[in-house]
């Protein structure tokens, strides 16, 4: 197989950085009205996994698709994000420039608290894009799988900061943090829990199955009882039958 050939594996690549370009340019654009940002993150990341599954067929059509389906929930979460790093930031700015001899205490239970925002932040939207549930459920799931995928969850804290930093450092680079510094973090990240999340896919089909496979065998249940009742009735009516033949039978003897 020649390199260059349209399934080769350097046509694949360009073609997969390409889809990743767009991807990076759909979320910017929809996350400038700012309020949209929760929904334009969801929709990167359920793209996201489609293509490290190799099931995304038209970025746009995709995108939008999440988009649109998750866009009351996803705003939800994404301005109780906002409130809850506003309030941090504030208790921030208080305790620094207060002298209670609690500060350092403070300090320490603000810094637990971010921390534990932004492993929950890594996870909330991934699973928004991909689990039906409630919004508390939805943050509560992010916060356990973070804590659960603890490692997967520091490595993608990295991968969102590394774009940034090296902007930061070499700012000639700034074209290309640009065009990727959303979809590729969320490309590799969905490489990290893309297993974890297919473990508890086959989990909740399971759970569905097997709940389907009990509803028809109780209906089967009750169809039995149906027939053994309609059985029953068929013997009473029977039995009634030659009740009343044996009286005829005793009618006419007197006779």
């Amino acid at each position: 197989m020649r390199i260059f050939d349209i399934d080769g594996p350097i046509i694949q690549f360009l073609s997969k950085m390409a889809d990743l370009m767009w991807l990076n340019i759909l979320t910017i654009v929809c996350c400038i009205p700012i309020i949209t940002v929760g929904a334009s993150l969801t929709a990167l990341n359920y793209m996201a996994l489609k293509i490290v599954r190799g099931e995304e067929s038209y970025i746009t059509k995709g995108f939008f698709k999440s988009f649109k389906e998750n866009f009351k929930q996803s705003t939800v979460i994404w301005l109780l994000f906002l409130v809850v790093i506003a309030v941090l930031v504030a208790d921030y700015r208080i305790v620094l420039t207060t002298d209670i001899q609690i500060g350092n205490v403070m300090k320490g239970l603000i810094v637990l608290v971010a921390a534990m925002t932004l492993f929950t932040f890594m996870f909330v939207f991934p699973v928004q894009a991909k689990f039906a549930n409630t919004i508390r459920m939805t943050i509560w799931n992010a916060f356990i799988f973070s804590i659960a995928q603890f490692p997967k969850t520091v490595t993608m804290i990295v991968l969102y900061a590394v774009p940034y930093v090296l902007m930061y450092m070499y700012f000639w680079i700034f074209p290309i943090v640009i065009m990727f510094c959303f979809s590729l973090p969320a490309f590799l990240s969905a490489f990290l829990y893309n297993k974890f999340f297919q473990r508890l896919e086959d989990q909740i089909l399971g759970r569905d199955g097997q709940a389907d496979a009990e509803g028809i065998d109780g209906e089967a249940t009750e169809a039995q009882e149906d027939a053994e009742g309609i059985d029953a009735k068929a013997v009473e009516a029977q039995e009634d039958a030659e009740d009343a033949d044996r009286e005829a039978v005793d009618g006419a003897a007197d006779v």
